[in-house]
């Protein structure tokens, strides 16, 4: 276990175009992993291994890698950086031990860095902040350190100050060693430490005085020797940051331009200094023996298999299932238990993993982040030893706002299309696939336009399927808005044995913030109802969230109350428990005067301050309501709540709007109530297509 304290399992996290790529194949080549700099424009970045990657310049999937710095061993996973692929941050922050936030040191923190700070703190990762881009013109530190306070909450301590900025960045000054930072070599691999220079010295005192204030608030240690006004040792400040870090009390700030390999040395020493080991890390599972008991996991190889499956690949020779081993070792041959499935599973391979390259291996300890072969799972699924059931908390998959027909176009091309759906459903829990039953048509479901063009592009490029895809569709949701009492009673007579069933109960709205879209409650008392009906009766209720009776959306926002019903000994049955309920459900959620809710996306547009008046004015006429404005020299950056059925081409919009100067991004925020004049013409307009397939 030993060599668990210098194993680091990290992950690179940010919003898009922060230069998160770049930074990770610094890190390769410092390393030595690679031993030539590629870029994410030109020939494209080791990471970005796939040709749409290498193409559009942008992260698609999360890539794994291992690299060794100085004597510590470092897992990293390059995540995307676009909100589209959002689900490969979150299914790689669930395994990962620490993380990097790259910040542009001019855009400073944007809409998707919220985002993955909270996905951050959904699984306790504690994180280093890296500003990156202080080459750029408008960079501006102190500002970006001002909103990771203010945006996303977080205790700041720089360890750093910039020499310059922009043009004239030359290198940073550490506060701890009180040492100038330079970057030699062509390729910035020669790290140079020098004195002070002394324009930057009483800067430097003040920014290191107000490190150790801070650090004073976390360790008594330190709080004694500054009132005693004595030196703070270099180690107690290294282990009072990293305490500090573990526990999220600080989350430390590194400068500097990835591009201009200036930077990435210190940042690697403060990954290995300061981000926790899987010793530092308290991991629990439930025991599915023992009423879901928490019981506390080890990285001790010694100890029984638990392991957790987070990414799935389908590659030409099969799938390939990554998985992060909590405790234990998982071993080549041998058989473990997938406790969702219910079922034993023979690992065939075991491989280490480098972006697109593999290399075998006959075990992994805990701690380790490996591929392995030959199993059929889930995202989320636990393995575990034979004779235990545990099972670790699942990845959290955002629904799905928007949805697109795609059609083959040769009839020879079907099973084709099915089978690459079928694979992306597997790889991607965001990504969902249902046929239409009034159209035949097939819909696919995602996060937004680019993440279903992606898939689109793959289905026609990996499978040579050439394919009609129509226009995308907004993906709304109904819902009551009243409490509503139901008394059904399902009776039918058919010759010999009948159906009977019969429940009593109430229909209850869930709050819009909750969590679940359906929850079941069972209050029957007195064997009104026997236990063997109860799960048919949820099932039945489940089933009908699938499709509401408004216009035919998926259903949310609905808690069904199990109150009181009767049965008959002969014919009642489970199959007639769940068509009760499906048939109750339907009439009761009709009464429950349901609405239409729509996704509400939180965008961010960026553009020169010239165009703020016409751009914000149309914001205003697409139902957007502006939450605030915020000047970064020249730009002014517009954050705003918008239905996503009205940002439809709007990159286009934008770009004329802007002479082609202006960005945004978007990331689904909430479902509203869609306002009666547009909920009209979206169900007379379900109808007429239905009508209009009907008679087709």
């Amino acid at each position: 276990m030993e060599n668990l304290q210098s194993l680091r399992n990290i992950g690179i996290s940010a919003h898009i175009d922060s230069g998160k790529t770049t930074l990770t194949e610094r890190m390769l080549y410092y390393t030595g992993r690679t031993h030539v700099i590629k870029e994410v424009k030109g020939e494209g970045a080791v990471m970005d291994h796939m040709e749409l990657e290498k193409e559009r310049g942008i992260t698609i999937t999360s890539a794994a890698t291992t690299v060794r710095w100085n004597e510590n061993e470092i897992n990293i996973i390059d995540t995307p950086g676009h909100v589209d692929f959002t689900v490969e941050v979150e299914r790689s922050l669930r395994v990962l031990d620490g993380a990097v936030l790259v910040l542009c040191a001019v855009a400073g923190v944007q809409s998707q860095s919220i985002t993955v700070d909270r996905q951050m703190k959904r699984y306790n990762v504690p994180r280093i902040a890296f500003i990156n881009k202080m080459d750029r013109t408008g960079a501006n530190p102190a500002n970006v350190i001002s909103q990771l306070e203010s945006k996303l909450g977080l205790t700041t301590l720089p360890l750093q100050i910039p020499m310059g900025a922009e043009s004239n960045f030359q290198g940073m000054i550490d506060l701890i060693e009180r040492k100038a930072i330079y970057f030699d070599g062509e390729k910035g691999e020669d790290v140079r430490y020098e004195e002070i220079p002394a324009e930057f010295a009483d800067e430097a005192a003040r920014a290191r005085q107000g490190m150790l204030e801070a650090l004073s608030m976390v360790s008594d240690e330190i709080m004694e020797l500054l009132l005693e006004e004595q030196e703070v040792p270099a180690d107690l400040i290294h282990k009072t940051i990293r305490a500090g870090t573990i526990a999220q009390q600080l989350c430390p700030v590194m400068v500097g331009t990835a591009y201009r390999n200036k930077g990435i040395q210190p940042l690697l020493d403060a990954v290995c200094r300061y981000l926790p080991s899987p010793l530092d890390r308290e991991v629990t599972a439930k025991d599915n023996d023992d009423e879901m008991a928490e019981v506390p996991l080890k990285p001790d190889p010694e100890a029984p298999l638990v392991a957790m499956a987070f990414k799935l690949v389908e590659e030409a020779f099969g799938q390939v299932t990554y998985m992060r081993v909590y405790q234990g070792t998982l071993r080549k041959g041998t058989f473990y238990y997938n406790s969702r499935q219910k079922k034993r599973a023979r690992i065939s391979r075991i491989l280490r993993v480098h972006a697109d390259q593999k290399e075998d291996i006959d075990a992994a300890k805990a701690g380790d982040i490996v591929a392995v072969m030959g199993v059929e799972c889930a995202t989320g699924d636990t393995y575990c030893e034979e004779g235990s059931n545990l099972s670790l908390e699942s990845i959290y998959a955002a629904e799905p706002v928007i949805d697109l027909s795609i059609t083959p176009n040769k009839r020879a091309d079907y099973d084709k299309l099915s089978k690459a759906l079928n694979r992306f459903m597997r790889e991607d829990p965001t990504f969902r696939v249902h046929v239409d039953a009034e159209t035949s048509e097939t819909i696919i479901s995602g996060m937004g336009e680019l993440h279903l063009e992606i898939y689109v592009e793959r289905i026609r490029r990996e499978y040579k399927v050439d394919c009609t895809v129509g226009m995308p569709k907004v993906s709304y949701r109904e819902a009551p808005t009243r409490e509503t009492p139901f008394n059904y009673k399902h009776k039918k007579q058919t010759g010999g044995s009948g159906q009977y069933a019969h429940v009593v109960g109430k229909l209850v709205p869930l709050d819009a913030q909750n969590p679940e879209p359906f929850v079941f409650e069972n209050k029957v008392t007195g064997g009104r109802i026997p236990t063997e009906y109860i799960p048919s009766v949820e099932k039945g209720f489940r089933e009908s969230m699938h499709k509401g009776p408004v216009a035919g959306y998926e259903v949310m926002g609905v808690q069904m109350v199990l109150e009181d019903g009767s049965y008959h000994d002969v014919d009642s049955s489970t199959m007639a428990f769940e068509i009760c309920a499906r048939d109750c459900f339907r009439e009761t959620f009709r009464k429950a005067d349901p609405v239409l809710l729509e996704p509400i996306m939180m965008v961010e547009v960026e553009i020169p301050t010239e165009f703020q008046g016409p751009v914000t004015g149309a914001i205003s006429s697409k139902r957007g309501v502006i939450l605030g404005t915020e000047s970064r020299s020249g730009y002014t950056v517009i954050s705003a709540e918008v239905p996503l059925s009205e940002m439809f081409g709007y990159s286009n919009d934008l770009r004329s709007m802007t002479q082609g100067k202006g960005g945004f991004s978007m990331e689904f925020l909430k479902y509203q109530k869609l306002p009666s004049r547009f909920q009209e013409e979206i169900v007379k307009k379900v109808q007429a297509e239905a009508k209009a397939t009907a008679k087709a």
